[in-house]
């Protein structure tokens, strides 16, 4: 299961009942956060959760609505007696930036380990999760997320039996890890089916759409995108600012045919982002205009 808080929906500045852009993922005992606007430990503390846990942080870009609640969350982390290392992912410059943030927050008790993104696309692997972070179109360097996580095939205990392997190793196989005893090779291709469909979210904000955008929410659990404007009159304000229309997100959700959408990151002149909704939804249903704190597990499909 992918447990899934959207904690921040805002754009630009924070409005009451709207905290600055940021989302939290937890699988397995492990989670990444991915922004930190201000306002992300309050809003994470108001969800109940604990920034103790966090093992990586992505950021898409540096505007401040993005990542001026970084201090703060490594501060809250070092008082949470947190040793383990800390993994931050973002574009080139991230060292520098998190240094210079970091002069409110010298002291921790735990180490940073930077992974600065240089490629249009990269693809990372943290643990159980599959990153890929593709470029996007904004006025700085920017990148959009997907997460994922794999589920193996089907464990064939027959096929197991069959080929003698002996118990003990089962566990090992099932888990992907490969065994040798005796100068003899067990692999997991041995007695695993085919891969199933896994989970997997995407995130983007801060762009003009692209199709690198739906074809990297092609199919995806969960699609976050931005909305920005939805008066279309703010056209040329996407434009010139490097933004997303609301009706340009609904179309690439039709491209992506995610299994679900939602819109965040909206101007603070949208104060009232619903009122689309009607104009919006007909373009692509299965979209909804996400608010601060919601939450969605996801679960793997029943077989």
């Amino acid at each position: 299961m992918l447990d899934i808080c959207l904690l921040g929906t805002g754009g630009m500045m924070p409005l009451p009942n709207r905290w600055l852009t940021s989302l939290i993922l937890r699988c397995g005992g492990s989670n990444i956060l991915i922004d930190c606007g201000e306002g992300t430990q309050i809003a994470l503390k108001e969800k109940g959760w604990s920034p103790n846990p966090i093992d990586l942080i992505l950021f898409t870009h540096y505007h401040a609505d993005h990542i001026s609640g970084l201090p703060g969350m490594l501060l809250s982390m070092g008082n949470s007696d947190r040793t383990e290392p800390l993994t931050i992912v973002g574009p080139k410059g991230l060292r520098r930036v998190v240094d210079g943030l970091r002069m409110i927050a010298p002291e921790l008790p735990f180490e940073i380990i930077y992974h600065e993104l240089s490629e249009p696309m990269e693809t990372i692997t943290f643990g159980i999760y599959t990153i890929d972070a593709f470029k996007v179109n904004h006025k700085v360097t920017c990148y959009g997320y997907r997460v994922s996580v794999k589920r193996l095939g089907k464990f064939d205990a027959v096929k197991a039996k069959e080929q003698n392997i002996p118990l003990r190793f089962w566990n090992h196989l099932q888990h992907g890890e490969t065994v040798t005893e005796d100068g003899v090779c067990y692999t997991p291709d041995m007695v695993m089916g085919a891969p199933r469909r896994g989970l997997s979210v995407v995130y983007c904000t801060d762009t003009r759409p692209l199709p690198v955008i739906s074809d990297m929410a092609k199919d995806a659990d969960l699609f976050i995108c931005e909305g920005m404007y939805g008066d279309r009159d703010k056209l040329e304000n996407a434009r010139k600012y490097r933004h997303m229309m609301m009706y340009e997100a609904a179309e690439l959700g039709v491209k992506s045919q995610a299994r679900e959408m939602w819109l965040t990151h909206y101007s603070p002149s949208e104060m009232k982002p619903e009122i689309y909704k009607d104009e919006i939804q007909k373009i692509y249903p299965r979209l909804k205009f996400a608010r601060d704190g919601w939450s969605k597990d996801l679960n793997f499909d029943e077989e």
